[in-house]
């Protein structure tokens, strides 16, 4: 399968529609200095495509697109219907959505 790549806006879309999972593989302290809310954390390193369902799409994000570009081709090479978000967090926070820390205060990208 192909990997889509879709920006911020589509991302909010495609939760609402299809409840796709936004999964963040960033490194722990970059999850825990802010992600997406809802977000699902996998380390990049620890990703295993069985533990997703395939009938559920998946949103592939980092802090730029690397990394989730990375995680999103293994995903898709398992078959999953996957997304890889367009310029990660970065540009996730630049196009106005929340970035928060677990706490549910406001968080940033590192």
């Amino acid at each position: 399968m192909d990997v889509l790549e879709i920006d911020p806006a589509g991302v909010m879309a495609l939760v609402d529609t299809s409840g796709a999972i936004l999964l963040d593989v960033r490194e722990d302290d970059e999850w825990t200095a802010g992600h997406a809310p809802g977000a699902v954390h996998v380390r990049l390193g620890a990703l295993d495509a069985r533990t997703f369902e395939a009938a559920v799409p998946i949103v592939a994000v980092c802090r730029s697109g690397g990394r989730s570009g990375l995680a999103a081709t293994r995903l898709a090479a398992a078959g999953l219907t996957v997304y890889n978000l367009v310029g990660g967090m970065g540009a996730w926070q630049r196009s106005g959505q929340p970035v928060i820390r677990d706490d549910g205060a406001a968080g940033t990208i590192i």
